[in-house]
């Protein structure tokens, strides 16, 4: 599968690890994100159904300089939760940056195995795999990815993001003035320099200029500094896919797609609000629906998705469930139910702004979901302030309608105890 081009993407992050991080800054914050955000794969790959308790074998499968590895190995470290990260990648200077991370914080949880994902090394069989990034450059996307499926665990499933060509628009365009600029067999010092050069003397004309959703190829902090602008101009492979290719792709490797993250920006419904245009969307499928929302909006510079095997039976959490515990994925319930105002609650997706409608008890609800109280207690609780069972039943269920398909109101994994 390596082939020289391989050779030249293996030298640019030998020289450049990326993302650009500074270990020190871990004592500040904790950078999380999607795919692997724990809440996430409880929800998504398990169906809240997999005991907290169950330890939880996760790979990283081109780690980079740690961000998906760390944030993980966190989350399961703060909610006391058995479990391993292995970080996987083939860049040592990487590694060292991501080693320098996690001894920041402390964590025993995260083993560091350099390797690549054209030819991994045994490292058995994980419940959870993650590729975010990386199956875009490798010069066989399919193969990589069904090498990665061969490393997960019965009933296990993935996280992984790849670029996706509307919303990187002018990035193309650059990448092809760039190979005649800077051809990528020239060293990546001297290649950075040409790319800074020509990004001086930029036309207002150009794409890119027009696109304010990448920003990878400013300067830190507001962008990703030399390691983010050789990553998105001076890659010397990089590989878009729309919905259905992408769909091809994760068919092609025998799983299928349990969620497109956020559900909500792959429903072309809120961007067509005409009825007669949501007469001819109500008969497409999930994907030809996901395909017509990326085509409309053009603000998608990646997918992030789920996967399970094709094979497996789906598993789906239960919002029925009234022992469920709910939990939101960023913020805490006081804090989201401030922002309910006027029965509705508005949310952008990278310039797209959406308004949700909000029953009448959604505060009451939200105010309450702290990852402790099950949807029994929220109700109970709220029905002591003088609502009536039969409305917060209605209100809890507008509220899921609304906030699970952003992706924030999950089901978090049970306990035991």
């Amino acid at each position: 599968m390596q082939d020289a081009t391989d050779a030249q993407l293996a030298a640019q992050y030998e020289a450049l690890p990326y993302p650009a991080r500074d270990p020190r800054d871990e004592a500040k914050r904790l950078i999380v994100g999607s795919p692997s955000h724990l809440l996430e794969v409880d929800h998504w790959i398990f169906g809240s159904k997999r005991p907290a308790e169950q330890p939880l074998r996760a790979l990283v499968a081109g780690g980079g300089t740690g961000d998906g590895a760390i944030m993980l190995a966190q989350q399961l470290a703060w909610a006391g939760r058995p479990g391993e990260v292995v970080w996987l990648d083939r860049s040592g200077a990487a590694r060292k940056v991501a080693e320098a991370r996690a001894a920041v914080r402390g964590l025993t949880n995260l083993r560091f195995v350099e390797g690549s994902i054209l030819d991994l090394p045994d490292l058995g069989k994980f419940d959870y795999v993650d590729c975010c990034g990386v199956l875009h450059h490798l010069p066989d996307p399919a193969a990589g990815l069904r090498n990665l499926v061969g490393m997960l665990a019965p009933g296990g499933g993935m996280g992984i993001m790849v670029y996706a060509p509307h919303g990187r628009t002018g990035v193309y365009m650059l990448q092809d003035a760039l190979r005649r600029l800077a051809p990528p067999g020239e060293p990546p010092a001297a290649r950075v320099d040409i790319g800074k050069r020509v990004m001086r003397h930029l036309p207002e004309t150009a794409w890119l200029r027009k696109n304010p959703w990448i920003t990878d190829h400013l300067p830190l902090p507001q962008g990703g500094g030399d390691p983010g602008l050789y990553d998105l101009l001076l890659n010397p492979r990089d590989v878009a896919f729309t919905v259905p290719q992408l769909v091809e792709l994760v068919e092609g490797a025998g799983m299928r797609i349990a969620c497109l993250v956020e559900p909500l920006r792959y429903d072309p419904d809120p961007l067509l609000p005409d009825p007669k245009l949501r007469a001819r969307t109500a008969g497409m499928s999930m994907i030809e629906r996901a395909a017509l929302a990326e085509s409309l909006a053009g603000n998608m510079g990646v997918h992030i998705v789920y996967l399970r095997r094709a094979e497996d039976p789906e598993v789906k959490a239960d919002w029925e469930d009234p022992s469920a515990v709910p939990v939101l994925r960023s913020h805490d319930g006081p804090t989201v139910a401030k922002g309910v105002r006027g029965g509705s609650l508005p949310v952008s997706f990278d310039g797209i702004r959406v308004v949700l409608p909000m029953p009448p008890l959604a505060a009451a609800i939200l105010s309450r979901v702290d990852g402790k109280r099950s949807f029994a207690e929220i109700a109970r609780e709220v029905e002591a302030g003088g609502a009536s069972p039969a409305q917060v039943q209605k209100d809890m269920v507008a509220v899921i309608a609304a906030m699970g398909p952003m992706n924030r109101l999950l089901i978090a994994a049970p306990r035991r105890t």
